[in-house]
């Protein structure tokens, strides 16, 4: 019988991806209540719907500017991560692993934060900007906008893409969710007219892969050299590179893994304590923008390095 610990390890996606903090804290509270809602017969797809009512809690109580208000928020919210967290552990220690759990648990953190930024906009709108007499109003929704859309959704969608293909590099194709745009797309044509939700789901996904595609094509040029060279040559001709690429993508997902979820959490709960979360909306646009750009141009670039050393194969 495996220990604690062992299934805790067991329960990473690697320990390459996994932040300190969800190492010490998130994950062995998450694997406690994996195990008992395992138990109890829960399927991880009910827990990823019980957090995205609990992160819509969240935006509800940072819409008021008093601290107990405030305080709940916080802790709606670590309790929406400890069941993402909780979900994703347990579909690993159980097997079940499916699609639409992977897609509905990332549309949950969309959820939390659409209801997020709307609750905070709506709790600014009427305050002062800091040293003016002229009230946010709409311009707050307009910052909002730039914050959640053109910043935190990218920032969200390439630090995700990234840990899957340092997934797929690390452990194979059964230990990431790297999928392809072509393929979803084959599943969504196949997929019959009177499944409606099915056909849905597929599309939106479909379109999802293509988006993180067309932003990489460095990579998507790479890694199109890499199956081909996988179908004709020897594992161990493309072992070097492979050891290379993950050698380049391992310093990135420090990176990736502040792009996601923890780290813009602390700054959230920290303006929203403080009464500025209009701080937190110019750290997504700003500092994190800075990264992503950064994090982006460094992994396009170890990804045209290893197109080159595959042309020399």
């Amino acid at each position: 019988m495996s220990t604690f610990k062992e299934l805790l390890q067991a329960s990473f996606k690697s320990n390459d991806t996994e932040e300190w903090l969800d190492v010490h804290f998130n994950r062995p509270i998450g694997l406690v209540f994996a195990l008992l809602w395992n138990k109890l017969g829960i399927h991880p797809n009910v827990i990823t719907v019980l957090s995205i009512f609990l992160g819509i809690g969240a935006g509800w109580m940072f819409y008021y500017t008093d601290l107990a208000h405030n305080l709940m928020g916080v802790a709606l919210l670590v309790l929406a991560d400890f069941c993402d967290s909780t979900d994703g552990q347990m579909a690993r220690l159980t097997g079940k692993k499916t699609l639409v759990g992977r897609v509905l648990d990332g549309a949950s953190g969309d959820v939390w934060f659409i209801a997020i930024y709307a609750a905070l906009c709506l709790r600014m709108q009427g305050q002062y900007i800091p040293g003016t007499e002229i009230k946010w109003g709409i311009g707050i929704w307009c910052l909002a906008a730039i914050a959640g859309i053109l910043s935190h959704s990218p920032q969200s969608m390439i630090a995700d893409y990234y840990r899957q293909i340092h997934l797929f590099f690390l452990k194979g194709k059964e230990g990431s969710e790297l999928d392809n745009y072509a393929q979803q797309r084959a599943i969504y044509e196949s997929t019959p007219a009177s499944k409606v939700f099915a056909k849905l789901f597929y599309k939106s996904y479909s379109g999802y892969c293509k988006n993180q595609e067309t932003r990489t094509p460095k990579f998507q040029q790479f890694f199109a050299q890499w199956k081909e060279a996988a179908a004709t040559r020897d594992k161990a001709d493309l072992e070097p590179i492979r050891q290379d690429f993950l050698k380049g993508s391992r310093p990135l997902m420090a990176y990736a893994n502040i792009l996601t979820f923890n780290t813009r959490a602390i700054v959230l709960y920290i303006t929203c304590l403080l009464n500025c979360p209009w701080v937190y909306m110019l750290f997504e646009i700003t500092l994190l923008n800075l990264l992503y750009i950064y994090m982006h141009k460094r992994h396009e670039t170890i990804c045209e390095q290893q197109s080159a050393a595959l042309a020399k194969l």
